[in-house]
């Protein structure tokens, strides 16, 4: 009985928490969408939006590692609803915020917030999880996901028609977010002498690579991570740029174009997980990010209506990866599930700051062309896969 109870996938929890990453990503996604109008409106330089992004994924991305690593020590049951409650304040001041350096300091609340949320976050979908861990981090990151897909699309219908101020709206969403929390809260604390009195059996494949193995793979991990963020950070921040200049549609056309990528980007996760637990997550990886290459690498030189199917094709394949990735990391150091979450979810933040930032400097120099001929290259590292290690029984 006691196996069959650490065994089963607590669907509920797994929708909360999906529920609540929805409401979070989907604030932070209104951060890039608003470029196109503060832009406009106070004269900034694609540089200056690229630091925007870099301070908002700096302060989403540095503290995760370590927030994951206390928490490893010191779970926290109730930092997600903290989490939100910074949010919510970032929120507010974003939608007052009248100068540069109020916008950088709202986005980096928010950012925090977002810091504090995802590491205890993705520990306790691995709880409820089971021994379904892909389907279990599909679940949960299909909810930010689908956030960030949403974000464009309200903001599209929100925050373009009626200006800056009408983002106080969406600190709804960061109360709701932090009421729904408070049960997964209560049910994690439940949980937690369990999880301390449990023997944690690592993976024999595991066990059976040295500690520089083990670094090695972590490190062609995070790898991956690189190049799929970057060329996620080139997609998400400039591509409605792309489709204006390039094809001269509108503000609103090109939200709900990117809207059409990140809802292919929530579908893809979905699936990846899935394949991941049935048929292995080193095949998903190598699917998933090399697998983009041939479409990213057309991408630049086709009409709009084919830009966006490549788009969508794009967002369905490279978007199943980032799960594989996760619970791959956690098999490889199985007592450290917080700092792992915090590592990735920290790398997928960071770099795709970095990754808007270094875009943004470069389409100042050069343009939003070129731009996305080079990040087109990025998948093509995808080939690096082949030096992880196997560490999963064959599945039939």
């Amino acid at each position: 009985m006691e196996a069959t109870t650490k065994e089963k996938t607590i669907f509920k929890i797994l929708i909360v928490i999906s529920f609540a990453h929805l409401l979070n990503d989907m604030m932070q996604s209104i951060i890039p969408s608003i470029y196109p109008i503060i832009k406009d409106k106070y004269g900034f330089t694609f540089g200056q939006i690229g630091i925007i992004t870099l301070v908002f994924q700096m302060t989403s991305s540095i503290l995760q590692p370590f927030v994951g690593r206390y928490a490893d020590k010191h779970p926290q049951p109730f930092s997600l609803s903290i989490g939100m409650v910074f949010t919510l304040l970032g929120i507010i001041l974003l939608s007052f915020a009248n100068n540069y350096a109020l916008i950088l300091l709202a986005v980096g609340v928010i950012g925090c917030g977002s810091s504090i949320f995802h590491p205890e976050a993705s520990r306790i979908a691995q709880m409820a999880g089971g021994l379904k861990k892909g389907l279990a981090q599909s679940i949960f990151q299909v909810g930010g996901n689908g956030g960030s897909a949403i974000g464009p699309l309200l903001a599209a219908v929100i925050i373009i028609p009626y200006g800056q101020h009408s983002i106080i709206w969406f600190s709804i969403a960061a109360f709701i977010a932090g009421i729904t929390l408070l049960p997964v809260g209560r049910w994690y604390k439940k949980q937690l002498h369990r999880v301390k009195s449990k023997v944690i059996t690592p993976n024999p494949a595991v066990l059976a690579l040295s500690n520089r193995r083990i670094h090695w793979a972590i490190f062609i991990l995070c790898v991956l991570t690189f190049s799929k963020y970057f060329y996620m950070a080139s997609m998400t921040n400039y591509f409605t740029f792309s489709l204006i200049n390039k094809f001269g549609v509108d503000i609103q056309v090109s939200q709900l174009c990117l809207f059409a990528f990140m809802g292919a980007v929530a579908i893809g996760t979905v699936i990846g997980g899935s394949i991941g637990d049935r048929y292995g997550r080193k095949y998903v990886i190598w699917g998933s990010i090399l697998g983009a290459a041939p479409f990213a690498l057309a991408l630049p030189y086709v009409n709009f209506t084919l830009t966006i199917i490549l788009a969508a094709i794009i967002g369905l394949v490279i978007s199943s990866a980032f799960s594989a990735i996760l619970v791959y990391a956690t098999e490889l150091k199985p007592n450290k599930i917080g700092m792992m979450a915090g590592l990735f979810f920290g790398l997928n933040f960071g770099l795709g700051g970095i990754g808007s930032a270094f875009f943004g400097w470069l389409a100042d120099k050069t343009s939003i062309e070129f731009i996305f001929q080079i990040s087109t290259l990025l998948p093509l590292l995808g080939i690096v896969t082949a030096f992880l290690p196997n560490i999963e029984p064959k599945k039939r």
